[in-house]
């Protein structure tokens, strides 16, 4: 198969049985199972969950998007050859830390193939949980501007840009739009303060107000875990989004657990530490194809300009993009997940037949 056929970039239409609608997001598609299946394979294969919890099958694609509009390439080429399954890695490398060093489980069950996870169904918690070890990016962007405070944490005068920041914060935003919670906007993405989640929780989905410490204390252990296992690889951690949410343990008890996927370069920033030490910053995050992006079209204020978006939504559409740039993404995202797990991404050579065949043989998901 050609380079373009290899990559996995619709994820929407295989035929795993479901009976609800198949949720398909930037990056994942999500196929929720019947209560029929998840119960079989909660039997089956040995999961440590409520015999009645709800299960679904999770793919993820090669689909890249930045500045809120999916890319592809020349060829046919619809996506970056290698990142599904180097994003997949990455998330399976730090959750399986995270449980082994006792902070919390993750919505993952099994991992039958490179670019698929089986999951328990979580309730979400509706807060994008973003820390920031470094000035960069749009807090640097808004600090330029003469902005102080940053979700209701007041940062000194005199930082540089990429400078490491007095101390670790939390700048939490809404995942997703939420309606009547006072003082926050109806729009997704919308930056929030610490008082607005405590005055009310249970708008962010949280079960009880204690649950805001516990939701912080696993924000900041797992920056830290990752932070000094990428300081091992001489890499930095400079900021990351976290997602939470609960499920119901094998016990009927209620846990908040670590969900989406944590430590990636989709979800965070990470740089090379030689490099900046002498001065300079190389990324090895999605923000390499960010700039490659403001850097390849002549007017990028298209891509950073709200008020442009159908302009922007043109050139995605429009633009195939040389195959040579996404090659470079392509590398960007194996050389870090190779680096973090010590082990070698290997491009499937057909992964959606691939999927199919292990759902179909091992698991008892597809229809013959």
């Amino acid at each position: 198969m050609s380079l373009a056929e290899r990559v996995l970039s619709v994820n929407n239409d295989l035929p795993i049985r479901t009976n609800q609608p198949v949720h398909s997001g930037k990056v994942r598609s999500v196929y929720w199972l019947s209560d029929e299946d998840s119960q079989r394979l909660i039997r089956e294969k040995g999961y440590k969950v409520a015999s009645d919890a709800p299960l679904a099958i999770m793919v993820i694609s090669d689909r890249i998007s930045a500045f809120d509009c999916i890319w592809h390439g020349e060829g046919g080429m619809n996506g970056v050859p290698g990142k599904g399954a180097a994003l997949n890695a990455i998330s399976n490398h730090w959750f399986r830390l995270f449980r082994e060093k006792g902070l919390a489980n993750s919505h993952i069950l099994d991992i039958p193939h490179p670019f698929v996870w089986i999951v328990q169904k979580a309730r979400p918690v509706m807060i994008e949980a973003i820390c920031r070890q470094y000035i960069t990016g749009s807090m640097w962007r808004s600090y330029t501007k003469g902005e102080r405070e940053f979700c209701g944490i007041e940062i000194p005068d005199g930082l540089e840009k990429d400078q490491k920041l007095p101390e670790l914060l939390i700048t939490p935003s809404t995942k997703g739009v939420l309606k009547g919670i006072p003082g926050v906007p109806e729009a997704d993405d919308v930056n929030i303060t610490r008082q607005n989640i405590e005055d009310n929780y249970a708008a962010f989905n949280f079960a009880d107000k204690r649950d805001i410490d516990t939701y912080e204390k696993l924000l900041k252990e797992g920056f830290d875990v990752i932070t000094d296992e990428l300081a091992k690889l001489d890499q930095i951690f400079v900021d990351t989004k976290f997602e939470f949410g609960y499920v119901t343990d094998a016990e009927g008890q209620e846990e908040l657990i670590y969900m989406d996927e944590v430590g990636t370069p989709d979800s965070s920033r990470i740089w090379d530490g030689p490099n900046y030490r002498d001065g300079k910053v190389i990324e090895n995050s999605k923000e390499v194809f960010r700039q490659q992006l403001l850097n390849y079209f002549p007017d990028p204020d298209i891509l950073l300009n709200k008020d442009r978006m159908d302009e922007r939504s043109a050139l995605a559409r429009d633009n195939a993009l040389p195959e040579a740039l996404l090659m470079e993404v392509s590398k960007t995202y194996t050389d870090i997940a190779e680096k973090i797990t010590g082990e070698k991404i290997v491009l499937s050579e057909n992964p959606k037949a691939e999927i199919i065949a292990i759902l179909k043989e091992q698991y008892g998901l597809i229809d013959s």
